[in-house]
């Protein structure tokens, strides 16, 4: 299947290729909120794997403009981020399939932990990968995120 990760850390964005690749998975990345809407509109993937904090725009904007996309507006997303369990519920109103914190991936300790979130999305059984590290922040207020992704010229 191909999925779509879009990942700032250049560490992280390896671990988790090599893991999705070695679970049979055709994998395109990016390391920017606008380079990954570009690529999600190009190669419309059966997936997309999306961190919360990154440059160009941020992952709350890349969330709500795929979600408002007619052309990806049905393509899971699984969130990768650094924040508290507490804010799953908004992201999964905002449109995404599942949550994952950074914290929980170890691809050394427990490299099945993501793999088996991406087979549980897409509905197909795998079994290897993850990937650990980094932080990330997403806003509380949505009329705040809306004025940030508005100011980040986000869908233009």
């Amino acid at each position: 299947m191909k999925i779509l990760l879009i990942e700032d850390s250049r560490f992280l964005r390896a671990a988790i290729d090599r893991s999705l690749v070695k679970a049979g998975h055709e994998v395109t990345s990016t390391a920017d909120g606008r380079e990954g809407l570009v690529a999600a509109r190009r190669c419309i993937p059966a997936l997309i794997l999306l961190d919360m904090m990154l440059p160009g725009l941020d992952g709350t904007c890349v969330l709500r403009e795929l979600k408002q996309d007619a052309s990806t507006a049905k393509i899971p997303v699984i969130v990768l981020t650094g924040l508290s369990q507490k804010n799953e519920a908004k992201l999964k109103k905002a449109g995404a399939a599942a949550y994952i914190e950074k914290s929980s991936l170890d691809l050394k300790k427990n490299p099945n932990v993501l793999v088996q979130a991406v087979a549980s999305i897409l509905g197909t059984s795998s079994i290897v990968s993850s990937g650990p590290q980094q932080s990330n922040a997403v806003n509380a207020d949505p009329e705040a995120d809306k004025a940030a992704c508005r100011a980040s010229g986000a869908g233009k």
